[in-house]
């Protein structure tokens, strides 16, 4: 997972995982642990510390780790002496540059931020403003040091956090080598918003009406569209193109298939034309749409399906595709094949 990827959260994803989905879930795991996140704390700094110092050995790793501390403390030493500086219970630094005036957060809150993180020295090595996408995640997958200081803000302000290595990245650093063994770190931060898990649910309920409400209009329209036809299930699709093949799949058998994903928007989420080769799959492990829409073509068919929030992802959504949303897929139906036979049950002839 790249960097970008495991801060960056849209108000879909966000929301999901304050209402305790499994993915949402997952995902603030992922973003607490991943040691590629530069806001998130590096784990398991002894099997970090193997991996970075390799070729290294114990005693240089020792030395390198000791350096580190040193110049460190030097350098937390002479900042806090700064006019403006405040150093918390723990060691972390806080200088306001702008006072908000809004409400501070708390671990249960998620905050949207821009953020410019740079060493000591001050060399940049991330900044949500050289992106020019802010952050929208919660404190709490924040690491220690970035979390308290964001607690001591208020919405609308900007302020300087220097964070010691102990409630950073420790002894350890990141695996990239990117932080060093023990390096204090800083982050800029200009803290644009706070909301509460509440307030995010509230939100994603809306949206989840607002997008349903948008999927049942398109599909009504849509059934008027020349050549659409719809089964009892509310699935709609059009004939693009009938091939020469007879084989018509069943639910357990394995498919190999061409397609192309796209929202009503016309923006693609999977395609393996992209990918340039086909896929398989028992189509009883696909999304409902797919399942009962395949079993309408034969091989060498091209359809287009129009599949309902109902047979495709639902309220919740997933990854890319958010809540109630139609997904229009192009499918090519390449070959049919009858799934194995299991171990008590002999093959067929």
């Amino acid at each position: 997972m790249s960097f970008r990827e495991l801060l960056l959260a849209g108000v879909c994803a966000v929301a999901l995982a304050a209402c305790g989905n499994d993915a949402g879930e997952d995902a603030a795991d992922t973003a607490e642990t991943d040691a590629e996140g530069q806001l998130a704390e590096v784990p398991n700094p002894d099997a970090l510390n193997r991996q970075n110092g390799a070729d290294q050995t114990d005693a240089e790793r020792s030395a390198a780790a000791a350096a580190g501390l040193e110049e460190a403390n030097a350098f937390l030493a002479e900042n806090a002496e700064r006019d403006g500086v405040v150093v918390t219970e723990s060691g972390v630094q806080v200088r306001t540059l702008t006072q908000g005036d809004g409400v501070s957060p708390t671990e249960e809150d998620y905050v949207t931020m821009h953020y410019t993180a740079r060493h000591a020295d001050g060399e940049v090595f991330d900044s949500s403003l050289e992106r020019d996408e802010p952050v929208m995640e919660s404190l709490g997958v924040f690491m220690t040091g970035l979390r308290e200081g964001v607690k001591t803000m208020q919405q609308g302000g900007r302020a300087e956090i220097v964070i010691p290595p102990a409630l950073a990245f420790g002894e350890a650093g990141t695996p990239d080598g990117e932080i060093g063994p023990n390096e204090a770190v800083v982050f800029e931060v200009e803290l644009l918003d706070v909301t509460t898990v509440d307030e995010l649910q509230q939100r994603f309920d809306a949206l989840v009406a607002e997008k349903a409400a948008e999927a049942q209009a398109f599909l009504d329209e849509n059934a008027a569209e020349e050549g659409v036809m719809a089964t009892g299930s509310g699935l709609q699709y059009q004939v693009v193109e009938k091939g020469n093949g007879t084989a018509t799949p069943d639910a357990t058998d394995i498919v190999e298939v061409h397609y192309r994903g796209t929202l009503l928007d016309g923006t693609v989420f999977d395609s393996s034309y992209d990918r340039g080769e086909t896929i398989e799959f028992p189509l009883n492990r696909v999304i409902p749409g797919w399942t009962e829409g395949l079993q309408l073509m034969s091989e060498g068919d091209t359809y287009r399906f129009f599949i309902p929030p109902a047979l495709a992802y639902g309220p919740d959504g997933n990854g890319r595709i958010g809540p109630n949303e139609v997904l229009v897929f192009d499918v090519e139906l390449i070959d049919v094949k009858e799934p194995p036979a299991t171990p008590d049950e002999p093959a067929s002839e």
